[in-house]
């Protein structure tokens, strides 16, 4: 074989990765017991979202929590890849309420 040939492209044997190296999304990773709570500004034209991340349990579960959360606080929020986005800073009112609940609670970022 030459040693300046390459394979470019070639359409005869499908996918070049093998099906049994697929990635791990990002958003689904090992949690350690801890409920991380945190604030983000970035992305949201200056308005501010608590975000509450490794909480256990389904999809169904953390819809759940969320919903209760969310009336605790008072504000709207949402969903999206297992973590939970509430409206406004509401830390100090999420760690009190998770505590309470028996979770192990950080504070997470600034």
């Amino acid at each position: 074989m030459n040693k300046n040939s390459r394979l470019v492209y070639s359409t005869d044997k499908g996918r070049v990765s093998s099906p049994s190296q697929k990635p791990v999304p990002p958003s689904v990773a090992v949690s350690d017991g801890i409920v991380r709570i945190g604030r983000e500004t970035k992305g949201r034209k200056g308005k501010g979202v608590t975000t509450i991340s490794g909480l256990p349990g389904g999809e169904a579960e953390v819809k759940a929590m969320a919903a209760r959360l969310k009336r605790c606080c008072g504000s709207g929020g949402s969903v999206k890849d297992g973590l939970i986005l509430i409206q406004g800073d509401h830390r100090t009112t999420l760690e009190a309420e998770l505590t309470r609940q028996g979770y192990r609670v950080k504070l997470a970022g600034g």
